[in-house]
């Protein structure tokens, strides 16, 4: 066993599941979906049940896919878009630091993931199991893992931003 492909096991596996429970609380903990809906609709992600079903479920996919490292750059976008989503509606008026509820956290858990997409899941991976011989193998790690976890991921925060954000007015917010 190789310090470099444990590395990423343990990078892969903390990183997707941390994702995944958050997925999973939306669904299961506090106010499960409908209170996640109502706070959603409170921050202007609207419609609320919509973006709250989706960001669990994507979550909990995105979290899940970068654990076991399967198609890790597509799992990785995921990441990056729920940051981006995230830190731009929840945490920018708060600043830099997470001790301030600012958008730290979100930049860290993007960052590791596109480094993840760029390096690749490594050997204790599906990835590795499933398509290291298979000709598209190189679309998984390397450049082509940076843009498709980089891009995709900037491509779908942005474009759910530019669609369903509609900020509350200052008089609405909570």
């Amino acid at each position: 066993m190789e310090a470099y492909d444990f590395g990423l096991l343990i990078l892969r596996v903390v990183l997707g599941l941390t994702m995944a429970a958050h997925g999973y609380n939306k669904f299961f903990g506090g106010g499960r979906i409908p209170g996640t809906a109502g706070w959603f609709e409170s921050i202007g992600m609207k419609p609320g049940m919509l973006h709250a079903r989706i960001a669990a479920t994507a979550e909990i996919a995105a979290g899940l896919g970068l654990a076991v490292g399967l198609l890790t750059p597509v799992p990785a976008a995921g990441f990056v878009a729920l940051m981006l989503v995230a830190a731009w509606t929840v945490h920018r008026k708060n600043g830099f630091f997470i001790v301030k509820e600012g958008w730290e956290y979100n930049l860290v858990l993007a960052a590791a993931a596109v480094s993840v997409g760029a390096t690749g899941a490594g050997k204790y991976s599906l990835d590795h199991l499933l398509f290291s011989g298979a000709a598209f193998y190189d679309y998984l790690h390397g450049w082509w893992g940076l843009v498709i976890a980089l891009g995709l991921g900037l491509i779908g925060g942005i474009g759910q931003l530019a669609i369903f954000y509609r900020p509350p007015a200052p008089a609405e917010q909570s």
